[in-house]
């Protein structure tokens, strides 16, 4: 949704800026189901990191360190070394900061949601949300689905459980070029961030699973199998 205009974006989703009737979310409920993560239970930072070094590329360097500690090339093991200890850290605190953000989102029943219905501003269950409804975000809210944003002003977002980019991001509503990498997309609020600056509405267009922090929650619990 990133790279188109906001014209077809609302048509594409079928709703108006004035948000979806009350009617129209229950319909979507029945069609997308809650917005909630159907995640396998947190495995622990240690085992997190050890994962880190599961993959069949980080298995090849491992080997190509052990052969050259036996050669006698201990700069060369050294440097390897290094490689992989660097990618494992920097793999953990991503996977890490991202499981934190998934547990979080579990408990969104409790968590409420500015949104538009029957073009009103009222309030619902995070877990309620649908796609194409209109939210009203202002700084200190807890981001909890994937939204294309249709009106900023001053709207920064904290995305590090996303993209480990630890600054916050400055939002705008313009389009991005198609293809950009999901810390580009600065048109998009992703489940899991948080609004540290600013205001606006965006429109809801991934909720549970098919959010972006649904993915990897998928991914996560693929890997524990």
């Amino acid at each position: 949704m990133y790279f188109k205009k906001l014209n077809d974006v609302f048509a594409e989703l079928s709703v108006t800026a004035n948000g979806l009737t009350s009617a129209e979310s229950l319909t979507r409920q029945q069609k997308y189901g809650l917005n909630i993560l159907k995640a396998k239970k947190a495995i622990s930072p240690l085992e997190i990191f050890i994962a880190q070094f599961k993959s069949f590329v980080v298995g090849i360097l491992l080997v190509a360190v052990l052969i050259s500690l036996f050669l006698g090339e201990y700069l060369d093991s050294a440097v390897i070394g290094a490689i992989l200890i660097l990618n494992a850290v920097l793999g953990f605190v991503q996977e890490y900061r991202a499981g934190k953000a998934i547990e979080a989102l579990k408990k969104l029943g409790s968590i409420k949601a500015k949104v538009l219905r029957d073009g009103k501003e009222v309030e619902v269950d995070a877990s309620e949300l649908v796609p194409g409804d209109v939210l009203i975000i202002e700084e200190g809210d807890k981001i909890n689905a994937d939204s294309r944003i249709i009106e900023v002003i001053s709207l920064e977002t904290q995305e590090a459980a996303l993209t480990g980019e630890s600054t916050p991001v400055e939002k705008s509503e313009c389009v991005v070029k198609e293809g950009s990498a999901l810390g580009d997309q600065k048109n998009m609020l992703f489940a899991g961030t948080v609004v540290t600056k600013g205001r606006g509405k965006a429109i809801v267009t991934s909720t549970g699973m098919n959010s972006q922090i649904g993915k990897i929650a998928k991914l996560i619990g693929d890997a524990e199998e």
